[in-house]
């Protein structure tokens, strides 16, 4: 099923993923292309969403592989059946070494892992490659064969091609620099901390229980928070909507410092971060910057 960008946009927005044009349009030209889509950006803007709505729009599979230091080709591609071709051998003593080594190097005792499965798919399924900065370099290199042609080799079965070519969605974190082949390979996409504008509109999508001027109070302080703050972690899109699902289960219309000084645990998650804004800031001194406009 092939989209137009307006069409692109209009799913996009009805699977609650509000989104610029840049977004859309960058989304659109990985899908038109058939490219893989590298999204950066810092944790908790959005990225990972990506992979998760377009596998709605698209109603098909979202195979996920979850990055992590020391992740090789054998947890992300395939592994054999060791047991099951144990088994084999002891089932099958009297046969030829030569034969038997070629009956258990079959697909029958193949485990696929999450890119095996994504290329062996009947259905297009979107493939996300989720925090790729927290691999090394070598398993970057090991995923050039995929980006690039989308077919992997194994040495025992040869080249295995896509029946489907799969969306696919890479992010990061930026903990890293990634390699010009990578990049390379995809179609680059940066996703910042949104407008004021924009987290109010995200919040009304995703917790339309907040009312508008809750929404916008809590969009404002966030805001205040990243410009006037040099934080270890920033809070981005999902602290604030935790924040304003918090608010409402305590039934807030509008922020208050008492609310703040209660639910600051909640866009907050180091000690650090907290003491220097109890410092430089305080509950009453954000409630007054977020409140400003209703005032």
């Amino acid at each position: 099923m092939q989209l137009s960008m307006e069409q692109l946009r209009q799913a996009m927005d009805a699977e609650g993923y509000i989104c610029d044009d840049d977004i859309v349009v960058t989304v659109y030209l990985a899908l038109r292309m058939g490219k893989p889509l590298l999204i950066c950006g810092a944790p908790g803007v959005g990225k990972t969403e990506v992979a998760k709505v377009l596998s709605r729009i698209f109603n098909t599979e979202l195979i996920r592989l979850q990055c992590y230091e020391g992740l090789d080709e054998n947890k992300a591609l395939y592994e054999w059946n060791y047991q099951r071709q144990l088994l084999k051998i002891q089932m099958a003593k009297d046969a030829a070494g030569d034969q038997l080594e070629k009956d258990i190097f079959t697909r029958e005792y193949l485990l696929e892992r999450p890119l095996m499965k994504a290329i062996q798919a009947e259905k297009q399924p979107v493939l996300l490659i989720d925090e790729i900065d927290k691999t090394d370099e070598e398993f970057e290199a090991f995923l050039f064969e995929l980006l690039s042609d989308f077919q992997v080799s194994v040495p025992e079965l040869g080249t295995i091609t896509a029946r489907q070519i799969p969306i696919v969605v890479l992010t990061s974190n930026g903990e890293r620099e990634l390699s010009d082949g990578l990049k390379r390979r995809c179609i680059f996409l940066y996703i910042d901390y949104p407008s004021l504008d924009k987290e109010v509109r995200i919040i009304q999508s995703k917790v339309p229980e907040a009312g508008s001027r809750l929404a916008r109070q809590v969009s404002a302080a966030v805001a205040y928070i990243r410009a006037n703050l040099e934080l270890k972690k920033r809070p981005a899109i999902a602290e604030t909507l935790d924040w304003a699902r918090a608010l409402v289960v305590l039934n807030a219309e509008r922020l208050t410092s008492d609310l703040v000084q209660k639910t600051l645990n909640v866009i907050m998650k180091d000690k650090e971060d907290i003491d220097l804004f109890h410092r430089q800031v305080g509950a009453e001194g954000l409630c007054r910057a977020a409140c400003a406009g209703d005032m």
